[in-house]
């Protein structure tokens, strides 16, 4: 069995997969702390499970069977960008066994919204959106080629199924969110200052892009120890 105040979860973007964390992840396991970091079906290192078939429900279900078969409990759930759809819907099932939430400039869904929804944009109904260039979401020149190369297509209907809250999110006791200060986004910045006003969230900003993980991997490392 894991034990809470030493674990995290960390889920990443559309388009990333869990070798965006490894610097993170790193940091994380030199200061003590039990990592895990997840690549989500059809993306990365499981980018062979891509197709149609693959939506909103298959991410979630990715993290919600980790945590089941890991026997995850007391642990700190963590979301970038896209994930942050994907650990609110998981939050759904197994918030229960979840200490503490982080999102790191993460879209934050509504009952029977979709991530389409959140971006205004419409999508087509089958096949795949390719990613932004890496260096448009803040990755560092020094690694913007290389973080291109890992970037995968992202599965359609992730973006396009509508998704089922009662906002069991919010039960969780630590929640935190993190703005980054170089990616202008209005509803990234909405969800910011309106969670700056309440008590039971604490808020951060971090000055990079919206990769913060790649950018600013210890400052990030260092957010993440704190929400413990």
């Amino acid at each position: 069995m894991t034990t809470a105040r030493k674990t995290f979860l960390l889920v990443p973007g559309a388009w990333h997969g869990a070798w965006c964390y490894r610097r993170v992840q790193d940091l994380l396991e030199a200061k003590g702390f039990r990592v895990h970091a997840l690549s989500l079906t059809g993306l990365a290192d499981r980018s062979h499970l891509a197709s149609d078939a693959v939506n909103m429900d298959t991410h979630i279900a990715d993290v919600v069977n980790f945590v089941t078969w890991e026997d995850l409990n007391d642990f700190v759930l963590v979301g970038h960008s896209y994930g942050g759809l994907v650990v609110t819907g998981a939050a759904e099932k197994i918030g229960d066994r979840v200490s503490s939430i982080v999102y790191l400039d993460a879209f934050m869904p509504e009952n029977g919204q979709s991530m389409a929804d959140i971006v205004k944009r419409e999508m087509p109904v089958t096949g795949f959106t390719p990613s932004y260039p890496a260096a448009a979401m803040g990755v560092l020149p020094e690694d913007a080629a290389w973080a291109d190369t890992k970037l995968t297509p992202q599965p359609v209907n992730t973006y396009n199924q509508k998704m089922t809250l009662t906002g069991t999110y919010q039960k969780i006791a630590k929640k935190t969110y993190v703005r980054t200060l170089g990616f202008p986004n209005p509803g990234m910045q909405a969800t910011y200052e309106t969670f700056k006003q309440r008590s039971d969230w604490r808020t951060f900003t971090i000055d990079c892009g919206h990769d913060l993980m790649l950018a600013k991997p210890v400052e990030t490392a260092d957010l993440l120890a704190a929400a413990v």
